[in-house]
């Protein structure tokens, strides 16, 4: 499946240069890119916004990231999304029970391995996913204890990312890519955008 649609024929030389780049670097087609060459100028917005978000940080874990994307991949059903922010989850020590956590078939906070952080950074990939989007000063109040000023905008900014590659993705109904096969766990196949 290629998604809803079909890539454009004739792709602008800088956007198959970038496109070259990120298959070259995955080592998987990237369907996302080529299917919104159709409109150049949201392609290299759509770029840009992919090359601000922060993958690596001096005060927020990797391991923490890592659950971030992956929180708001299953909160937002997006298979492709699973697929390619699931990519080596055990190389960040994440662990089975915190796979069903992040599915919401456990409880997060009954999760032993997870620290506080973890947990509210959690917390706040589903606040931030849902519609309306809606804090309490309660939540407010344990996020400022956690995070500081600027770690509480880098995992703001990576929800936010993970949120419009999704809903982008799902809405053109990109498949996944095979950046986790065989890694039943995900259960990428239980999480469809077309009915």
């Amino acid at each position: 499946m290629n998604g809803y649609i079909k890539p454009p024929h004739r792709i602008p030389l800088l956007l198959r240069l970038g496109i070259w780049v990120a298959e070259k670097s995955t080592g998987k087609k990237m369907l996302p890119a080529r299917l919104i060459s159709w409109v150049p100028k949201s392609a290299f917005g759509s770029g840009i916004l992919e090359a601000l978000v922060v993958h690596k940080d001096k005060t927020i874990s990797q391991r923490l990231l890592k659950l971030v994307r992956m929180q708001t991949s299953f909160v937002v059903s997006c298979p492709f999304c699973i697929d390619m922010n699931g990519l080596d989850y055990a190389g960040q020590s994440i662990s089975e029970e915190e796979i069903l956590a992040l599915r919401d078939i456990k409880p997060f906070t009954e999760v032993d391995s997870l620290n506080e952080r973890e947990k509210t950074a959690l917390e706040y990939v589903r606040l931030i996913s849902q519609t309306p989007i809606v804090f309490s000063e309660q939540f407010i109040r344990k996020l400022k204890i956690a995070f500081d000023e600027r770690e509480i905008v880098v995992l703001a900014t990576t929800i936010a990312q993970v949120n419009y590659w999704a809903r982008l993705i799902q809405a053109l109904g990109i498949p996944p890519a095979g950046f986790s096969d065989g890694c039943n766990i995900l259960a990428i196949d239980s999480y469809q955008t077309l009915k």
